[in-house]
């Protein structure tokens, strides 16, 4: 200050001088005096210290909860779980799977050790149960999910058996005593399982047709199997789903519809990365031939010789594969219920899965309307539509990626499906269901509006992966209000902001990093699982600073938040 009490540089000099500084620099400042604490926080200011810090593309609008510039940057840089607090070591082999309860209060994980261990999540982890699955024939656990009130919980395995062995199992755990409720029968084992109500669960089964044909049966289970009324079914099958050159539905989950119309973040449409076609398979009651993208055709004539000369009707010479791929085309079109009628409505739900119509390796989402009467195991329990021609359910919907899927998760309002994808080189063509394209190393993290049935935003990169088809594994991505985060094969888990699309951290493990997961009720805590062995909690700097401050609660300096453990 002058003698006067004036300040000796204007604030247009000091703004200007301010933003030639680095964030730190200009906190800093603003401890000088109180007209530098006023430029210090000024919002044009710290509008190009944000897109200058984070590179976003300048077209991109500030997020729409945000207050300030100067409190969003400090969200992006201080609120990451990127810090890393504990590491869990009570697994003997690679940890495949982590799940949280609802409250937030739990956790699951599931290893290569062939256990299913519980964990309580309070200021430090402990453990509270572990289940040895060796005893039941498995040879390891892949899955867990909690049911809706956090009384139950699903975890998925594998059988023991040949290398090519495709057949699971679903066990149901009671959370209050830790006992082992049920078990069911899951084949291939990547379908994984899921809930659909508190109480029932959705397996699979696989029955082969022919070499590279054959039907995927979903199946609704009780998650209590000693029901004594023989008016109670403990199972009832759901969906009857045709798969064409060696595809099978892998991957279930379910998303609710009902939430679509209070989403925590709308995001923008934007141009998408690469190819995407949806086909939507429920407009008109017709089906596009399994989301192949080819047109109905008129209707023919039914009859085994009709369907013969239909698929002979070309001049070159079919192979085996490829005839029996056309036979199973045609004699679909006249035995698939069509999807049910109407739009989807608050009580309606989506099965939502991997599947294909070109190749065994996953490159479709198949999308299912599940309407209330479905969602109880009440009823005929077998042969529904005896009377019918009917073999097969249409899918509602099919989003084609062009690639292989490693990947799946739903955003907590279950509005948008963020989707791990492996892709096939531009233009590629299938000529053998055998041998899909090669797979590119780049991870492709995209985006789509349940709703809409539309590929928002553009693909997210940073995370690369490096096994071939034959070797590709499932990959768990997870999302939270602001933020989605996946594992890697380059040992690395990465945080990405979901309204910017920018990377915000990598968090780094010894080995390949398979599963991720948000406390769903504190986003800047985050666990991550590898085939080191290990389990990771990663706090933001925020959460860190709050938790030890705690016992002896005192103000902090105004820059104290840009610390150098962040970076």
């Amino acid at each position: 200050m002058a003698d006067g009490g004036a300040p000796l540089l204007p604030d247009s000099l000091l703004y200007h001088i301010f933003l030639s500084l680095g964030p730190g620099d200009v906190l800093a400042a603003g401890l000088v005096c109180r007209q530098w604490r006023a430029v210090a926080r000024d919002e044009f200011l710290w509008r190009e210290q944000f897109y200058r810090y984070f590179q976003v593309a300048r077209d991109v609008p500030r997020h729409p909860a945000a207050t300030s510039w100067y409190d969003e940057f400090r969200r992006l840089y201080d609120a990451v779980p990127c810090v890393e607090v504990q590491t869990l070591t009570a697994h003997t082999d690679q940890v495949l799977h982590l799940s949280f309860a609802h409250s937030g209060g739990r956790f699951a994980s599931c290893s290569k050790d062939c256990t299913v261990k519980i964990w309580s999540n309070g200021l430090a982890i402990s453990l509270l149960h572990s289940a040895d699955m060796r005893p039941y024939n498995w040879s390891y656990t892949q899955f867990s999910q909690f049911n809706r009130d956090d009384s139950l919980l699903l975890a998925s395995g594998v059988f023991l058996g040949p290398h090519n062995s495709s057949s699971g199992e679903i066990a149901v755990i009671s959370l209050d005593t830790f006992v082992l409720l049920s078990r069911v029968r899951n084949k291939p084992y990547d379908v994984f399982g899921c809930w659909l109500t508190e109480t029932c669960l959705i397996s699979g089964n696989l029955h082969r047709i022919g070499d590279i044909t054959s039907c995927s049966v979903l199946w609704l289970n009780n998650a209590f199997q000693d029901v004594e009324s023989e008016n109670v079914n403990v199972v009832k099958r759901l969906f009857k789903i045709q798969n064409l050159n060696a595809s099978t539905i892998r991957t279930v989950m379910v998303a609710d519809c009902g939430r679509f119309d209070s989403p925590d973040l709308l995001l923008d449409a934007g141009p998408a990365a690469g190819p995407c076609r949806v086909f939507d398979l429920g407009a008109d009651g017709d089906s596009d031939e399994e989301g192949t993208g080819r047109a109905p055709g008129p209707a023919r004539p039914r009859g085994p010789r009709r369907l013969l000369n239909s698929a002979l009707d070309t001049q070159a010479p079919l192979s085996e594969r490829v005839l029996e791929t056309r036979v199973a085309e045609l004699l679909a079109q006249g035995h698939t219920k069509p999807p049910e009628p109407g739009a989807a409505d608050a009580r309606t739900k989506y099965l939502i899965f991997t599947t294909g119509c070109l190749t065994y390796s996953p490159h479709q989402i198949g999308i299912k309307q599940i309407l209330p009467h479905q969602m109880t195991t009440a009823g005929p329990v077998l042969g529904e539509g005896h009377g019918s021609d009917a073999f097969f359910d249409a899918l509602d919907h099919v989003i084609d990626v062009h690639g292989h899927i490693i990947g799946m998760g739903l955003s907590p309002d279950h509005r948008y499906l963020y989707v791990n994808s492996r892709a096939w080189p531009r233009g590629a063509v299938v000529a053998d269901p055998m041998q899909p394209p090669p797979i590119a190393e780049e991870i492709d993290l995209q985006v789509f509006d349940l709703k809409t049935m539309r590929e928002v935003k553009r693909a997210l990169r940073a995370h690369r992966a490096y096994t071939p088809n034959d070797e590709c594994f499932f990959i768990f991505l997870d999302v939270s209000r602001d933020f989605v985060a996946s594992g890697a094969e380059d040992r690395h888990g990465y945080i990405w902001d979901r309204h910017y699309n920018i990377c915000l951290a990598k968090l780094r493990h010894e080995d390949v990093v398979n599963s991720v997961v948000f406390s769903p009720c504190e986003q800047e805590l985050l666990l991550t699982a590898s085939d080191d062995a290990t389990i990771k909690a990663w706090r933001s700097p925020r959460a860190l600073r709050l938790l030890q401050a705690a016992p002896r609660l005192r103000p902090r300096p105004f820059f104290s938040w840009f610390g150098s453990h962040r970076r």
